[in-house]
């Protein structure tokens, strides 16, 4: 695999690693991404289609049929389409949107960037976005691509984790350690 260190576990990792490999032998990783970014997209604003999707109520036949017209009409490559039709074929559609999370991740890491997800009580503006990317950048080494997510039960501040590393700065974990020393000093 030429995707480096990044690896995926369970099989829609190991269908992303398939299709990850197979686009980069073909020269079509930017393609491929766009193609399947687009189709996942649609799969996660339609609830009709994520049903479809993920549903076992409908055939193998059904879910092929819906989705090689869905990537027809995004005029997508033959590698795309036949990619999908397989995961239609062997009952698999259900793990596409984690098989393309997965293509994403490898992609990321083929180009040298590292993904960093991070929540907080409320929405970061863009500047603080930015700002967190810079430091993250310095930190790292290499470029970072932001996920943000809010998370109301942190109170305030940031918990951040990227790669196998997290940094807890919320409020909450603040208090708790604080009311862990209260605890020790008690004693």
């Amino acid at each position: 695999m030429t995707q480096g260190t990044a690896t995926l576990a369970g099989a829609s990792g190991r269908y992303a690693s398939a299709l990850f490999d197979l686009a980069d032998e073909a020269g079509a990783l930017d393609s491929v991404e766009r193609e399947l970014t687009a189709l996942g997209d649609l799969i996660a604003s339609n609830p009709d289609l994520g049903r479809v999707v993920s549903s076992p109520a409908y055939s193998r036949e059904d879910q092929g049929r819906v989705m090689a017209a869905l990537l027809g009409k995004l005029n997508a490559s033959e590698l795309s389409r036949k990619f999908v039709g397989l995961m239609a074929g062997k009952g698999r559609l259900h793990l596409l949107p984690s098989a393309l999370e997965g293509f994403k991740t490898l992609l990321s890491a083929h180009r040298g960037i590292v993904e960093a997800e991070v929540a907080s009580a409320r929405p970061l503006d863009e500047a603080r976005k930015a700002e967190l990317i810079r430091s993250l950048e310095a930190s790292e080494g290499r470029k970072v691509s932001l996920k943000t997510r809010v998370d109301p039960t942190l109170l305030g501040g940031l918990v951040v984790k990227i790669g196998s590393k997290m940094i807890d700065a919320s409020l909450r974990a603040k208090l708790a350690r604080l009311q862990l020393v209260m605890k020790e000093v008690g004693r």
